[in-house]
């Protein structure tokens, strides 16, 4: 039985409602899904909002370019629904008594798709690279704390890490840490952005940037009998009214991210299901700590006491989400904390930022990309609700690609957006340690990092809850970025699709288990 939620035909609830239902659901439809076995053929259209930019997996930065990465590429373990890690190019790992050395053995005859073999020299090549500072993965930090990597023999690899570290099978199902040739990797990595050199269970057919991707199924991917799926064609839709009016017509069968205004209006079409995981994913204002007038704790102080997060979730998110506390750990993660949320709080927010020199007002540009859509919607919400505390802010809305080449990591101010992670050091580690790869606040908090850095160390559970709780607060009291929200994560089906289910991970598709019914358009 699948441990994915799915839910459809729903409205709002709260999350435990929401996951006590789907779980009653999935066992009452237990028998059915039984007696139904996947049928192989057809072609899946999945509709995307974001355009993958590049096919070099060690690179990827978006769900487009992920489900790209996934689709043609294999890693050492797959992160399962249960945000465990499960086998994948590894057969099983296994740690020394401290922690600090992992043995993973390999699968005999996995290959790539040029029909050589995975072996223990391409897994050491590509962890060398995407550790490699020069090469700016951003699985660098994300992999875990890898000291050195090592083949054992053909099929075995040893990690040492340079502290005690549980979490590495977790953290080595990280979405860039795809295994990639060492022929590719040591001859020419430039080659990784253009064409298909994975192991994963789909080969490129096509490739247009900005608009279609196309990949066929690999009759000799290492999962027998897998995938279902003759193809999987990825269509860019930067437009949710068209990319909802497409997916209505039959000109597509999934859509992968469902914009929320549109959820009501698909719950009542016959033949649709929408989809709905509660999870970590979150929307935040990024505020550049090293730049006025953010480089003042009073005046991100004042904004956090601006907003009315209740409302945020009521009217913004229509009830398909949680209030926030400004950390990225949700009640999603294994060490998230019930700390107090910070209510809205006018007067004193006016007060901070007099305090911080600006007795009239302050204005900023907030900076917001075009896809997906609550990134706009989110600054329009923050700009009333801040203005009577003396925010005077000017949002303005760029398209996606000028955002990730001109905003994101440079701007003093902008709205950004992230996928759940799988573990508490991983969200961390990417975004805001001081070394971390995606360092967009520059808050730079030697506290902050120390906590960090000693619970990843730490076997005990009880003191690792501990620290971690420890560095949620000082997210809560410095404010390095706002995260006001928690988004349920959304997707679209037509009901012939199957097997095709939201992974709170938001990053993580699955998409060889799929198939399509017999009723199917397009098989």
């Amino acid at each position: 039985m699948s441990q994915f939620t799915r839910v459809h035909r729903y409205t709002a609830a709260p999350p435990a409602l929401l996951i006590g239902f789907a779980l009653s659901l999935l066992i009452a439809m237990g028998s059915v899904l039984a007696q139904q076995e996947p049928q192989k053929g057809g072609v899946l259209r999945v509709s995307v909002n974001r355009a993958p930019g590049l096919l070099n997996p060690l690179k990827h930065r978006n769900n487009s370019e992920y489900m790209l990465g996934e689709l043609l590429y294999s890693g050492l373990t797959r992160l399962g629904p249960d945000m465990r890690p499960m086998p994948d190019l590894a057969t099983d790992w296994s740690p020394s008594d401290d922690l600090t050395q992992w043995t993973f053995n390999l699968r005999q005859g996995a290959t790539f798709h040029n029909g050589d073999e995975v072996t223990a020299a391409d897994v050491v090549a590509t962890f060398e690279t995407i550790l490699d500072p020069d090469v700016g993965s951003p699985g660098r930090k994300n992999v875990g704390p890898i000291a050195s990597v090592e083949a054992v023999d053909r099929y075995t690899v040893k990690f040492t890490t340079s502290v005690p570290f549980a979490d590495l099978p977790v953290a080595l199902a990280y979405t860039n840490a795809k295994i990639v040739p060492q022929k590719v990797l040591e001859e020419d990595i430039s080659l990784l952005d253009t064409q298909d050199f994975g192991s994963g269970p789909f080969v490129l057919k096509s490739f247009e940037p900005g608009q279609l991707a196309r990949v066929e199924r690999y009759d000799g991917y290492f999962i027998p009998g897998h995938p279902y799926l003759d193809a999987v064609e990825q269509i860019v839709y930067p437009d949710s009214t068209a990319e909802v009016a497409a997916f209505l017509n039959g000109e597509t069968d999934l859509i992968l991210e469902l914009p929320v205004p549109e959820v009501g209006r698909l719950s009542n079409e016959s033949g649709v299901e929408v989809l709905r995981t509660p999870s970590g994913r979150y929307v935040n204002l990024v505020m550049r700590n090293t730049e006025k007038p953010f480089d003042d704790v009073r005046v991100r102080k004042a904004l956090q006491l601006s907003i009315d997060r209740q409302a945020l979730v009521d009217i913004l998110l229509e009830g398909f989400g949680q209030v926030a506390n400004d950390t990225p750990i949700s009640n999603a993660y294994r060490y998230h904390e019930d700390l107090a949320t910070p209510e809205r709080n006018i007067e004193e927010a006016k007060r901070l930022l007099a305090e911080a020199g600006y007795p009239n007002g302050v204005d900023v540009t907030l900076f917001a990309a075009n896809r997906p859509d609550i990134r706009t919607e989110l600054g329009v919400a923050v700009r009333e609700m801040a203005r009577p505390a003396g925010f005077n802010i000017d949002v303005q809305t760029i398209p996606y690609d000028t955002y990730l080449s001109q905003v994101w990591k440079q701007a003093p101010f902008y709205v950004g957006f992230y996928n759940m992670q799988p573990t508490e050091d991983g969200i961390f580690q990417l975004t805001f340690t001081t070394t971390s790869a995606w360092d967009e606040s520059q808050w730079n908090n030697p506290q902050f990092d120390a906590l960090v850095d000693q619970a990843r160390g730490v076997v005990d559970d009880n003191a690792r809850r501990e620290l971690y709780g420890q560095a949620q607060q000082l997210m809560i009291d410095q404010v390095p970025v706002i995260i006001p929200v928690y988004l349920d994560l959304l997707a679209a089906e037509h009901d012939y699709v199957k097997d095709y289910h939201v992974h709170p991970r938001g990053a993580v598709f699955f998409l060889d288990q799929v198939w399509l019914g017999e009723d199917a358009p397009n098989r």
